[in-house]
């Protein structure tokens, strides 16, 4: 019997759903990141010249990048799916349960699969992108958008230093974001062809943390760690954030600012028409003869 390495369980996805609901279904969940995505994403397949003909929307959230995709010429059909049926509901059929941690689709089924700002909470990412992958058709483009290690480091600077302060010691209230070498390692284990990541840095400026924290909140992204605190955080350590959130990081005008760092990927499933790179000594010409200079030995 071959044992199967469980992988390390960080977020509480029954949570992360309870809270997607929160943000969705109130209908007041900022997403002005989903929009800022749903560009980025726009203006890349616009440089691919073809048609996908079907399309996977994962964890959709409002739909911003969905309707993007329908209003594309070159995209056909677009599924939808959310991590619930309440959340499905809202989206433009069709719209599909999903949970990015399972993925029970076809082998080869789909040329496009999209994915923004959710699998930073997945707690196998790798095996969710191999599952990606086998769903791919041949040539088909994954393209997805994660948060990434810089992500709030102005909150976790300030909320560090007031909980060792009042407390004594730390426990994880914001999650580990991921690393850009990371992410390209691990779109290459899953065999995606010609993968390309980088990131960006977007700073937003906020009227006090406070206001940040109860966007956070909106937004569906407040703690959903395993290993949270399970007492909730007092007034006098929220207020203590706040104070020195507020004397670290503020502007001359007297807003906060906070980080958030994007990382996209994208991968193609392999295709014979793709370019390879050339395999060590198979070159046929020498780089010395190119730039016309005399080749010397390293042991000379």
């Amino acid at each position: 019997m071959i044992a199967t390495e469980i992988p390390p369980q960080i977020f509480d996805r029954h949570m992360l759903i309870r809270h997607r609901e929160r943000a969705v279904l109130n209908n007041n969940i900022p997403d002005f990141m989903l929009h800022y995505v749903a560009d980025d994403f726009k203006e890349r397949l616009d440089l691919v010249r073809r048609r996908f003909s079907t399309t996977l929307c994962l964890s959709a959230a409002t739909g911003v990048v969905c309707k993007m995709l329908r209003e594309r010429p070159s995209t056909n059909v677009v599924i939808s799916s959310e991590l619930s049926l309440p959340l499905t509901r809202l989206l433009p059929k069709p719209a599909v349960v999903l949970d990015e941690e399972s993925l029970p689709l076809k082998a080869a089924g789909f040329d496009l699969l999209v994915s923004a700002l959710t699998l930073q909470f997945v707690n196998d990412l790798p095996g969710t992108l191999i599952q990606l992958r086998q769903a791919l058709k041949p040539d088909g483009l994954f393209l997805g958008a994660i948060l990434g290690g810089v992500t709030l480091n102005e909150l976790r600077q300030a909320t560090l230093e007031a909980e060792t302060e009042l407390y004594g010691g730390v426990s994880p209230r914001i999650a580990p974001f991921a690393d850009l070498r990371d992410i390209g390692s691990l779109l290459q284990r899953a065999d995606f062809a010609l993968p390309v990541t980088d990131s960006q840095t977007i700073t937003v400026t906020y009227a006090s943390p406070l206001h940040l924290m109860r966007e956070l909140k909106a937004m569906g992204a407040s703690n959903v760690l395993i290993d949270r605190r399970s007492i909730p955080a007092t007034r006098g350590f929220l207020m203590r954030i706040a104070e020195i959130y507020t004397n670290r990081f503020s502007e001359k005008n007297g807003r906060i600012r906070a980080t958030f760092e994007i990382l996209t990927m994208t991968g193609w499933a392999p295709h014979e028409s793709q370019q390879v790179p050339l395999k060590p000594g198979s070159a046929q010409s020498r780089l010395a003869d190119a730039l016309g200079v005399v080749e010397k030995s390293s042991l000379e």
